[in-house]
């Protein structure tokens, strides 16, 4: 009734497997680690935060193996945004941090979101206007 399946199952493993490098779950944790705290280096160096961005700096290059590039332009971002970013970034590296049981890295990344958490509440509120108001 039916006519056998002749050809190879898209599910079945190819032949070669072994062919292409294969990096761990903790590998995968540390370069994702590493990069949202290169990124978080990048606004904090755009913040002009040198103590911090020394230290963010020195986990980016115990996670990779070299130190990081240093952000070296400026741009026209108000510094409330750029703490808001940063808080997330921030953030980010907790949650990947926690699960990789990064202590050092946790710690450095809750007390850098508790930075940008009081930044931004000490910044001036922006005036509310009402819609549809002139």
């Amino acid at each position: 009734m039916y006519e056998p399946i002749r050809t190879k199952s898209v599910h079945t493993p190819a032949d070669h497997a072994d062919d292409f490098p294969h990096r761990s779950r903790e590998e995968e944790l540390d370069i994702q680690l590493a990069g949202h705290l290169a990124a978080l280096l990048a606004v904090t160096d755009e913040l002009d935060l040198g103590v911090a961005g020394d230290r963010i700096a020195e986990q980016v290059a115990r996670l990779r193996g070299a130190p990081p590039a240093r952000h070296a332009g400026r741009t026209d971002t108000p510094a409330l945004t750029l703490h808001r970013r940063a808080h997330a970034l921030a953030g980010r590296a907790l949650v990947v941090a926690a699960s990789r049981a990064d202590t050092a890295v946790a710690i450095l990344a809750a007390e850098r979101m508790d930075a940008h958490t009081a930044a931004i509440a000490a910044a001036p509120a922006a005036p509310s206007r009402l819609v549809g108001a002139l």
